[in-house]
């Protein structure tokens, strides 16, 4: 009704604006009160709170829900954003956030990485302990294919100090204390799966071991520790 009672008055008089509308729509009482955001996580919630722009007590026509759109989504931490106008005076901004997948370690810097290797920028590695560590070269685009793996087995993953990428064909497993799993570049899972059977077998994630090569299928090469040779 609004809209077709601005719409009457600009062809009674042809100088009327958008903005004329806009002052319209405040006069009528449709004008910005309230700003939801959701989805957002506690770390992202004041940068997209900036990202958002808006003045209260602005006419709810006058949102370029677009542009807030574009601004949000600018944010680090934002995948994509959905902005909703609930008239008369609400606006509700929906975020679906990077996932938080993996520390990567690369050039001397700690930084959080998602599923598909991308920067979130502004996330503070510091603040995301549990997270997996990865390092070197191509790292951050190969995680996502063996963390799954490793997740899978929890025995491995709560010794699990950092994975290595190396020459970024294949990964090196360090663990807490300082022994070293080899995996090839290829068919990581089913070399994962000799290292079960191998631990079931032989309990070497407990007893230790310094290294454990997996490269080669047909062999699995076991180096004990210092203390056991």
């Amino acid at each position: 009704n609004y809209l077709k009672t601005a719409f009457r008055n600009m062809k009674k008089h042809p100088g009327t604006t958008l903005i004329n509308i806009a002052g319209l729509a405040v006069g009528m009482g449709l004008k910005l009160e309230k700003v939801f955001i959701e989805g957002e996580s506690a770390e992202a919630t004041a940068a997209i709170q900036r990202a958002v722009q808006l003045n209260a007590d602005q006419a709810m026509t006058s949102i370029d829900l677009d542009a807030v759109r574009e601004r949000v989504e600018g944010v680090g931490w934002v995948k994509e954003a959905r902005i909703v106008r609930l008239l008369p005076n609400t606006l509700i901004v929906h975020v679906v956030e990077h996932d938080r997948l993996a520390i990567w370690q690369a050039g001397g810097r700690n930084m959080v990485i998602d599923s598909h290797g991308q920067v979130i920028r502004g996330a503070d590695a510091g603040r995301y302990p549990n997270l997996p560590l990865v390092v070197g070269k191509g790292a951050e685009q190969a995680a996502a294919e063996v963390l799954p793996l490793i997740a899978q087995r929890p025995r491995l993953m709560a010794r699990l100090e950092a994975l290595v990428r190396v020459d970024e064909r294949r990964w090196d497993l360090r663990l807490k204390d300082g022994s070293l799993i080899q995996l090839p570049a290829a068919d990581q899972d089913a070399a994962l799966i000799q290292l079960d059977a191998l631990d079931q077998r032989e309990r070497l994630l407990e007893l230790g071991f310094a290294r454990i090569d997996l490269r080669t299928p047909s062999e699995v090469a076991v180096r004990p520790s210092a203390g056991d040779a």
